[in-house]
């Protein structure tokens, strides 16, 4: 139920997304439930009138979808197109019909008739598979328009919006655009949820985690300040003060293809890529290489493990992106939040804590070196230099393991993640058997700290300033140096932060990764402390007693950060 927040009201919650705007209030609306299965007709309602208003509600949802077709432009035009003429097919519309007049209401019917018509397409596969999703949308958005409720997906607005919502889903947020969202603010999710790294990407001012949100209105005023993770409703003149600023904030300076703080020390800044579009965007951003390839792009979606072609094929395309560059490729890292089919047990009762990543190898043996050969095979007809590693790597024998196959593979250059605390505790046996190593913050952070990553109760604990988080990548560090100089660089979420970015330097990683746009925002804050200054300021993190007073502490010593709006 809403609660209506007095004026000036400080609602709480996570960063994520640095940047100070107002605006108005748009609520992302409830997804669409389902009718109960073969509902009858409503009192007082005949088969003649339900059809009429079933084929009513189909127009209403095609006039709409054509309307915004017609202002939009290249793929989400046609998109929106595709759609209209799906809310407007007779076969679906005749299908509905057909039941309407054994008796069942307009919702259930259209909600049967385009089920049955989604799974004949999903049989169909290829092309005609991909439209079933599209079938399941106009069913959505009927029942919407006869219930009297808004359509589910991102709010139509006539003015740009903050955009509230519990959390958001992966393909609400592929609908996003950034021309009309102000900021995101969540009641729900965490500084690691999928919303959190959308935001990001996209450079939106965000708040996670802010349960109180939830009781924000359409139409309300707020003021949201993702760096200090605040959302302020009916804002005064000290807010409108500090959007303004804001706005005229000093333009970040583009990335000149070389990381390196005031004094030299080169910080390779590398770009978290998941395809060959991702790949060739990072390096016209500058993107002095990838260090990270989450090949799982190849394999989601998928009921069948994907041929040997087709993975060369799609690796290629990112090394082709970086030619004579390192390309770091993470192998399969299936299991908790991205399941497949033919590689993970949909059983399990605590998935994160599961089999998954590199462990998957112990349970279907195969497929871990089956990719390895594609990804050589695919290496071998590029000039990038590939590297390789292995998620979810828990112990000395693990990494030696996964060496062995790399070599057997033909790669030169094996590597570890380091996620798992074991491998963080014993680093110098575990990366003393492979070349290089990477940390992944997203998921240390939640098994140092016991918190799920996408619980928004736990999202202060979730924060990869957790002092104990940044000890592990000190001892992570310093392990490679015992092991013989193996080079530990991090490509999780906290590469993206500045002002963190700045302390991991400090801690002695080498090179950072992170998505494309931070890459600006990041090399101009490090280009201005020295080496010497990152690891005074890591220490003042290292000592913090929390993450709030390590991140405080720290970008009190970063005046640039005020200056850039960061």
């Amino acid at each position: 139920m809403s609660t209506h927040h007095p004026s000036g009201t400080v609602l709480r919650g996570v960063g994520v997304g640095a940047g100070r705007v107002i605006g108005p209030v748009r609520r992302m609306p409830h997804p669409i439930t389902a009718p109960e299965e073969g509902a009858p007709l409503p009192a007082g309602a005949t088969v003649e009138s339900e059809t009429e208003r079933l084929g009513a509600a189909a127009q209403a949802v095609a006039a709409n979808l054509r309307a915004r077709a017609a202002s939009a432009s290249g793929d989400a035009a046609a998109v929106l197109k595709a759609t209209a003429l799906m809310a407007g097919d007779k076969t679906l519309l005749k299908a509905a019909g057909k039941l309407v007049a054994t008796g069942t209401s307009a919702e259930s019917a259209i909600w049967e008739a385009a089920e049955a018509v989604a799974l004949q397409l999903e049989a169909l596969g290829g092309y005609m598979a991909e439209r079933a999703t599209d079938v399941l949308d106009v069913r959505a958005r009927i029942v919407a328009e006869l219930r009297g409720i808004p359509a589910p997906g991102i709010p139509e607005a006539d003015e740009p919006f903050v955009l509230c919502a519990e959390d958001l889903a992966p393909a609400d947020t592929a609908a996003l655009d950034p021309a009309r969202v102000l900021a995101l603010v969540t009641s729900a999710g965490g500084p690691q949820s999928h919303t959190a790294i959308i935001a990001r990407s996209m450079g939106l001012p965000a708040v996670v985690a802010a349960p109180e949100t939830a009781g924000l209105t359409d139409g309300t005023q707020v003021f949201v300040d993702g760096s200090a993770g605040v959302v302020i409703a009916d804002p005064g003149p000290e807010e409108e003060a500090a959007a303004a600023a804001y706005a005229q904030r000093t333009p970040l300076p583009a990335f000149g293809g070389m990381g390196a703080t005031a004094d030299g020390h080169r910080v390779p800044l590398l770009a978290n890529v998941g395809g060959g579009a991702d790949a060739r965007a990072a390096a016209e951003a500058g993107a002095e290489g990838v260090g990270l390839l989450r090949t799982e792009f190849c394999f989601l979606g998928r009921e069948k493990e994907p041929g040997h072609e087709l993975q060369v094929s799609a690796y290629r395309e990112v090394f082709d992106a970086f030619p004579g560059q390192k390309v770091v490729v993470r192998t399969l890292d299936a299991g908790a939040d991205k399941p497949l089919p033919f590689l993970t047990d949909s059983t399990e009762p605590n998935p994160a804590l599961g089999v998954r990543g590199y462990r998957t190898d112990v349970s279907v043996p195969g497929v871990l070196a089956r990719q390895l050969a594609a990804i050589a095979e695919a290496a071998g007809a590029s000039t990038a230099e590939v590297w390789v590693m292995a998620p979810m790597v828990s112990t000395p024998a693990e990494a030696a393991d996964f060496a062995a196959l790399c070599a057997a593979a033909g790669l030169r250059t094996p590597g570890v993640m380091v996620e798992v605390p074991s491998a963080a505790v014993l680093a110098r046996s575990v990366l003393a058997n492979v070349r290089f190593a990477s940390i992944g913050t997203n998921d240390l952070t939640q098994y140092v700290m016991a918190a799920d990553r996408q619980l928004a109760p736990l999202a202060a604990l979730n924060d990869p300033w957790q002092p104990a988080v940044l000890h592990l990548v000190r001892h992570t560090v310093e392990g490679g140096v015992q092991a013989g100089g193996v080079p530990v660089g991090v490509c999780g979420e906290a590469a993206a932060d500045p002002a963190l970015a700045v302390v991991l330097v400090g801690l002695g990683v080498a090179t950072l990764s992170m998505n494309r746009r931070a890459l600006s925002p990041v090399s101009a804050v490090l280009s201005t402390v020295t080496l010497e200054r990152a690891r005074e300021l890591a220490a003042l993190a290292l000592d913090a007693p929390s993450a709030a007073e390590a991140r405080k502490r720290v970008r009190a010593e970063l005046p640039d950060l005020e200056r850039f709006g960061l």
